[in-house]
């Protein structure tokens, strides 16, 4: 079997969906976000359902090994409820539902509460099925494991008859490895870099602070690459992984041959302050920018960022300012391209974002047609 992984990222809008395919086959979806007006012709997003689908058809199978959702915020989660199988109700299963082997989610989802009026919201229909996973014991980790959920889980846990640590191999906390992923098995291991403990802790849970992100190592013969997959953490955020994975001596674990930089090219997950022109980013998360390796890629899963005279006063994201940032960077460690998910081939017709990894390095690479042979559009990248 070649020894090739795929990294794909969706053109879903501002919204996040993306993918790790792994040289021996198995599966890991990082968010979903398919748009009802996907499924008309007329719009630029994709029919991501239909895509999966064509995707996992072709692949023999209906199922991911893995669904992580980084967050319950609605551009990462929408249309999930209608698209995968979920255990905790008869309702969300059936023939044409796709299966998630194992789900990943931070400790916030479970926790999350929720008024009366939004019990048919998607964010609860997960936390539902979030928390019957845990309560089974089988086909979930959770990333982080502060004591509200704890407070939650051994009472329910006695009531079964076991004990109150009966499901702590389910949780995975930030600075260590997730279990089940090797590189001598899979060529591939996944570092949590958050969320910490103290991202749920003192009332309500703020979502973006409390998201999964990740290192996602590659090995290809005798190299690795470096994935690191944001979810939609702010400046703040970004300080506080970078500050506590040195003090930790994991420093490689910044390293990046590509990144999907988080909140759609969002400035405040630079800085507080947009710029006029360009942002400036915060000192740590300049450390983290300058952490990319020659002939790395950025990738920002959002609309097209234009440079016009009106972008420069867009208040929502993307930010053509942050992009300038992005952009200053990756040229100051030689990297390859900053990316954007609807802009590629056109905006008119965008088509995913795939990359190739091997040993002879990272390598964005273009359909010319769905099913047609790819094509490598840059050089590999050097190994290393």
């Amino acid at each position: 079997m070649t020894n090739k992984h795929q990294i794909v990222f969706y053109p879903v809008g501002n919204g996040d969906t993306s993918q790790v395919v792994l040289s021996q086959g198995r599966r890991v979806l990082f968010d979903f976000c398919h748009r009802p007006n996907a499924e008309s012709a007329d719009t630029p997003e994709i029919d991501l359902k239909k895509r999966l689908k064509e995707e996992l058809e072709a692949a023999g199978r209906d199922y991911f090994d893995v669904v992580a959702f980084t967050h319950a915020d609605a551009d990462h989660i929408m249309g999930s409820t209608q698209f995968f199988e979920l255990k905790h109700a008869a309702k969300y299963q059936g023939k044409d539902r796709i299966k998630i082997r194992q789900l990943w989610v931070p400790a916030a989802m479970v926790l999350e509460s929720a008024s009366n009026d939004q019990q048919s919201d998607e964010f609860v229909i997960l936390r539902q099925e979030a928390r019957h996973r845990l309560l089974e014991g089988k086909a979930i980790l959770v990333f982080s494991k502060p004591q509200a959920l704890m407070d939650w889980l051994v009472p329910k846990l006695k009531e079964r008859g076991e004990a109150a640590t009966a499901r702590d191999h389910l949780f995975v906390d930030a600075g260590t490895l997730v279990p089940g992923f090797s590189l001598a098995a899979d060529g591939a291991e996944f570092f949590c870099h958050s969320p910490f403990i103290k991202h749920c802790e003192g009332g309500d849970v703020i979502r973006n602070t409390a998201a999964l992100v990740f290192n996602v190592r590659l090995q290809a013969g005798d190299s690795t690459f470096d994935y690191l997959e944001i979810g939609d953490a702010h400046w703040e955020d970004l300080e506080d992984i970078v500050r506590i994975t040195k003090w930790h001596k994991n420093d490689d674990r910044l390293a990046w041959d590509v990144v999907n930089i988080p909140h759609h090219c969002s400035y405040l997950s630079l800085s507080d302050v947009k710029g006029e022109k360009e942002t400036e980013p915060k000192p740590l998360v300049k450390e983290l920018l300058l952490a990319g390796k020659q002939d790395s890629y950025i990738v920002s899963c959002s609309k097209p960022v234009v440079d016009v005279k009106k972008s420069y006063d867009q208040i929502q994201p993307p930010h053509i300012q942050a992009r300038k940032a992005y952009e200053r960077y990756l040229k100051e460690v030689k990297g390859r391209k900053f990316l954007v998910t609807m802009e590629e081939p056109n905006a008119t017709k965008p088509e995913p974002l795939v990359f190739d990894v091997t040993a002879g390095g990272v390598s964005w690479t273009k359909m010319a047609l769905i099913g047609a042979p790819a094509i490598v559009a840059s050089r590999p990248s050097r190994a290393g």
